[in-house]
C-alpha cells in the first residue's frame, strides 16, 4: 500500500498536477476502468488567467479556486492527495512524494511551470511573481499597505518609492495587470486616500521586445499599446530589467527606477524533476515528448501543458505549443482517450493542437482578441473575454460570485475586494515581539533621560 491507497486489478494512472491538463485528464478517465490518483501540492484547483484580478482587489480568492475533493466526490477509485514529487524512479515505477512512495502503471506529469527569473538571485528574492493564489495574494496585500504607508510616511522620496510600480514582462499577465492598476489609480485611490495626491502614482511596464503581447497579432499589440497609454501606463520597449538593489530597478538603457512594487511576470521555467535524464529535457527544463505526449526514453510515463514539449514535425510550434491553457486541456483530453485505447489494445491517436486563439483585458471596456482568425479590440473583444473566461470556471457559485463582482466594478467604478489579509501569528511570538519591542522602548527612553540629565549637569 502507497500513501494510503490501496491496490486493486485495475491499472493505477496517477496524475502530477491539477492544473488545466491534469483535471481536464482525470475528469475523462471517469467509468475507464482505471484508478485514478491526483497529487498536487494545494488542495484546490486555481484559474490562472484571472488571478491578476485577485491581486487587484476585483476578485475573491475562493472565486477562481475549486476544491478537488468536492470536484472527485462522485466517482468511484478516484483519489486526492496533497503532496509535492520530490523525486520519479522509472525503473520502479513510482514517485516520492512529501507523504511517501506512490506507485503508478502510468505517470502523467501535469505539474506545469513556474516563474524564471534567470539567475538573478536579487530579483527572485524581491520582486512579486504572479503564478498562484498565494502570489496574488500576497500583491494585494503588498500593494494595498504600500498605499497605506504612502499616507503616513515621512519623507517625500519614501512616498514616491511606495507609489511607483514596475511591471516586467509584456505578456498577457504583465498588460492585464498593468490595465487593472491604472484603473485603481483612476476610480479608487482618489476615494479611498482623498488626503493622498493619487498623480504621483506612476505605473511602468517594461518590455524587452520591440512590441506587446508578442504571441499575438500585430494589432492586438498596437491597441495594448494605445490602451495602457491612454490609461496613463509608461510603456517601456525593447528594455530588459537587469537587476534590482535598494528599492531600484535596474535598465539595461542605463535607467534607474525608484520602486518598492517590483512585479515579474516575463518568463516561466518548467518545475524541476528529479529522476528523468538530462538528455529527457528540452529548453526551459520543459520535458521532451512524443507524439503521444509519452516522455522520450519510457514506455509509461507522460507529461501534458506547460512542462511538455512536443517537437512539432509540421513545423507550426517548432519550439513546441504554447504554455497557455488550450493546449493543456486539448493534451489531456487526447491522453485520456489514448490512455483508454491502451488498456482496450486499440490504435493510439497522435495529438493534433486546435488553435482557438488569444485574448487579454486592458481594463473597462478594453480587451483584445485574435479568434477564429480574425482581429477584434474594445468592447465586442472585452465582452467576448468575459463570457469565455465565465464559462471555463468551475462551479456555479464561482461563476455567480465572479459575474456579480465584475457587474458590481462595471456600474460603480469600485473593487469591493480591498482587505489587507496576513496569517495571524502565534500567541507566543506576538508575545515575544511585544517584548522586544517594550525593550526596546524602555532604551530609548533611557537614553533620551541621559541625555537630559548630562544637558542639565553642563
Amino acid at each position: 500500500m502507497s500513501v494510503n491507497i490501496e491496490a486493486t486489478n485495475k491499472r493505477r494512472v496517477v496524475i502530477v498536477g491539477g492544473g488545466f491538463g491534469g483535471l481536464r485528464l482525470a475528469l475523462d478517465l471517469k467509468n475507464s476502468g482505471f484508478q485514478v490518483v491526483l497529487v498536487d501540492k494545494n488542495n484546490f484547483h486555481q484559474f490562472p488567467p484571472l488571478i491578476y484580478q485577485v491581486g487587484t482587489s476585483g476578485l475573491q480568492p475562493s472565486s477562481i479556486s475549486f476544491p478537488y475533493r468536492k470536484i472527485f466526490e462522485d466517482r468511484e477509485d478516484y483519489y486526492f492527495r496533497m503532496a509535492e514529487m520530490r523525486a520519479v524512479f522509472p525503473e520502479e515505477s513510482y514517485i516520492q512524494t512529501s507523504i511517501g512512495k506512490l506507485t503508478y502503471d502510468y505517470l502523467v506529469l501535469a505539474h506545469g511551470s513556474t516563474t524564471n527569473f534567470y539567475g538573478n538571485k536579487n530579483i527572485e528574492d524581491a520582486a512579486m511573481p504572479m503564478k498562484t493564489v498565494a502570489e496574488s495574494m500576497g500583491l494585494r496585500n503588498a500593494l494595498l499597505s504600500n498605499f497605506e504607508r504612502a499616507v503616513t510616511c515621512f519623507t517625500e522620496q519614501e512616498k514616491q518609492d511606495l507609489l511607483n510600480i514596475v511591471i516586467v514582462g509584456g505578456g498577457p499577465t504583465g498588460v492585464e495587470l498593468a490595465g487593472a492598476i491604472a484603473e485603481m489609480k483612476k476610480y479608487v485611490l482618489p476615494k479611498d486616500y482623498p488626503d493622498m495626491d493619487s498623480e504621483r502614482m506612476n505605473i511602468y511596464l517594461v518590455q524587452s521586445s520591440d512590441r506587446l503581447l508578442p504571441s499575438m497579432s500585430a494589432k492586438a499589440s498596437k491597441k495594448s499599446l494605445a490602451f495602457l497609454e491612454k490609461l496613463g501606463v509608461e510603456v517601456i520597449l525593447n528594455t530588459r530589467v537587469t537587476d534590482y538593489k535598494d528599492n531600484v530597478a535596474i535598465l539595461n538603457n542605463g535607467r534607474t527606477i525608484r520602486t518598492r512594487t517590483f512585479m515579474w511576470v516575463c518568463g516561466i521555467i518548467g518545475n524541476k524533476i528529479i529522476g528523468l535524464k538530462d538528455n529527457q529535457f528540452g529548453p526551459g527544463g520543459r520535458v521532451l515528448v512524443d507524439e503521444y505526449n509519452k516522455v522520450i526514453g519510457t514506455d509509461n510515463i507522460f507529461a501534458i501543458g506547460d512542462i511538455a514539449l512536443m517537437l512539432d514535425k509540421d513545423k507550426k510550434f517548432p519550439k513546441g505549443h504554447p504554455q497557455m491553457a488550450q493546449p493543456s486541456i486539448q493534451q489531456g483530453k487526447n491522453l485520456a482517450d489514448n490512455l483508454k485505447a491502451m488498456l482496450n489494445n486499440k490504435p493510439l491517436k497522435p495529438f493534433k493542437y486546435k488553435d482557438l486563439g488569444s485574448m487579454a483585458t486592458i481594463g473597462r471596456n478594453k480587451a483584445v482578441a485574435d479568434v477564429f482568425g480574425m482581429r477584434f479590440a474594445g468592447m465586442f473583444a472585452w465582452m467576448l473575454w468575459m463570457v469565455v473566461h465565465l464559462r471555463s470556471i468551475l462551479g456555479i457559485k464561482n461563476k455567480l460570485s465572479v459575474l456579480f463582482d465584475w457587474s458590481w466594478s462595471y456600474v460603480t467604478y469600485d473593487k469591493s475586494n480591498r482587505m489587507i489579509l496576513t496569517a495571524a501569528k502565534p500567541k507566543i511570538l506576538r508575545e515575544r515581539e511585544m517584548q522586544e519591542q517594550l525593550k526596546h522602548w524602555g532604551e530609548l527612553e533611557n537614553m533620551q533621560e541621559m541625555q537630559h540629565i548630562k544637558s542639565r549637569t553642563e
